[in-house]
């Protein structure tokens, strides 16, 4: 089944609506998808909903996922998880304290881009920027920057304020990659690791996170050469994990205008895989 599994909408930092995403899935002949905002999990039934009332809930599937921020030793560590129960208590307590830990951390650096470099804005310009619900972050509080005239881009902003050696970055206090993939697997879910090129001690850490449940590793994805790939997925066959893939799609090519959405290549057998490790996780 053609899929993507890794899609950012509107109710984290990606700029398109559930239902958008849907229609472009669709439109570019995926079968089934998973969003996977931020710390959040609201997208999935919303597009689910519009599937249905638009008569088309028989031509994408949409798979419940999330991608959980997580801090290791100096590391941005993403957790992806896919097919777990939203409502349990301990995933739901992880995302509140998730979007506390967001709310505490734009208010921190509001307070001292007003102090420091005399940039006033509010709390609201930044919410407003997600749909209701949503997880604000890093690209927002750049957005608002510079709709205040602090920076002539958002470019700009990342460069000046949004870094750990900017005098008005506060890093986010979040959970970490340990307790994500275990209240991801204890919620009956599986928990794979994103991107993980991005972390120099990414094989010291899966094999620590296996420990906790890790089930997966995102070998398919658009910042992954082909010798990537194949590293990553000669080291899960190795290790006994899945492999899975996705886009990270957030917004079009702002210079070509190009929805990559479903356009690396992620092999059919992926779903396959990922419905069957569902399946043993039930059944363990």
């Amino acid at each position: 089944m053609k899929c993507d599994l890794h899609i950012h909408s509107n109710y984290s930092d990606g700029v398109f609506t559930p239902e958008k995403i849907a229609d472009t899935a669709i439109d570019v002949g995926l079968q089934a998808i998973a969003l996977t905002d931020h710390d959040n999990v609201l997208s999935a039934d919303v597009a689910r909903k519009y599937l249905k009332e638009q008569g088309k809930d028989d031509k994408l599937e949409i798979i419940q996922g999330v991608e959980v921020n997580t801090l290791h030793k100096g590391y941005e560590v993403h957790i992806l998880g896919y097919f777990m129960n939203v409502e349990d208590f301990d995933f739901q307590n992880m995302l509140k304290l998730q979007q506390k830990a967001r709310i505490t951390q734009t208010k921190e650096i509001i307070s001292l881009l007003a102090k420091k470099e005399g940039i006033k804005i509010k709390l609201e310009d930044i919410i407003n920027q997600v749909a209701p619900g949503g997880s604000i972050g890093r690209p927002h509080i750049a957005k608002a920057i510079t709709s205040a005239g602090g920076t002539t881009s958002v470019i700009e902003s990342y460069a000046k304020y949004i870094h750990e050696n900017s005098p008005v970055y506060v890093n986010r206090k979040t959970v970490s990659p340990h307790d994500a993939v275990e209240i991801i697997y204890n919620a009956g879910g599986i928990p794979v690791i994103a991107h993980p090129h991005d972390i120099d001690i990414a094989e010291e850490l899966i094999k620590e996170l296996m420990k906790y449940g890790l089930r997966g590793i995102e070998a398919y994805h658009r910042k992954h050469s082909p010798a990537c790939v194949e590293y990553f997925s000669t080291m899960a066959e190795n290790l006994g994990l899945i492999v899975t893939g996705g886009s990270d799609f957030h917004a079009p090519n702002l210079a070509s205008g190009q929805i990559i959405l479903g356009k690396n290549f992620i092999p059919e057998w992926i779903y396959d895989k990922l419905v069957n490790e569902k399946r043993l996780i039930d059944m363990a």
